[in-house]
């Protein structure tokens, strides 16, 4: 459960306090003292700071408390409505609670406002491809390599994907140009000898 304190608000503190505040939480960060490091943003804590927030849903995450993760990159969503970044934190609690469909949910609301954005297309791509959804998991595949059309991991997923969805000519075409990008790579070979 998430824990209440009282603390000064935001505006009260100064900036070097801010500063060092995030700087100490940082360090403890970097040595896995995920507590430690959520602490010292508490003795500055502000809840309409959406970068407090936000690095609060980041170290909750780290730490394993999903649902106070949640809570926080929530919070950070609401105080900045369009942010990809926020949306991008919730999904990672959210997942290793095992709610794709609050994921999808999520992936769709950023590509509502940036249908471009080629991580959450090949992310949201893959949730549908562990599904064995492959009709869904396609489009996007698709869309991710007419965006880079040279990018490993685009082409190797819809070439997976176009395998199992009986398109033997369109994935020997697909692994043979991941070949091109690593000639060795397993994966193609593998679905290069399930095609032919």
């Amino acid at each position: 459960m998430l824990a209440v304190f009282a603390l000064p608000s935001f505006a009260q503190v100064n900036q070097a306090a801010l500063e060092t505040a995030f700087s100490k939480s940082y360090a403890h960060e970097k040595s896995g003292d995920f507590s430690a490091a959520m602490d010292e943003l508490k003795k500055v804590f502000d809840e309409s700071s959406y970068e407090m927030n936000l690095r609060l849903g980041w170290l909750n995450y780290n730490a394993g408390l999903f649902d106070e993760s949640i809570i926080f990159y929530s919070t950070a969503q609401k105080l900045k409505p369009y942010s990809e970044e926020a949306r991008f934190g919730l999904i990672l609690p959210k997942a290793a609670l095992g709610r794709w469909d609050e994921v999808i949910e999520l992936y769709d609301k950023i590509l509502e406002i940036s249908p471009n954005n080629s991580t959450a297309l090949y992310r949201e791509g893959l949730v549908y491809y562990g599904r064995k959804d492959y009709n869904k998991a396609q489009p996007l595949f698709k869309k991710v390599v007419d965006l880079y059309p040279f990018g490993y991991d685009g082409l190797l997923m819809l070439g997976w994907t176009s395998y199992f969805l009986g398109k033997n000519n369109d994935a020997k075409i697909l692994f043979n140009k991941v070949k091109l990008y690593n000639p060795a790579d397993a994966s193609a070979n593998e679905g290069l000898k399930l095609v032919k």
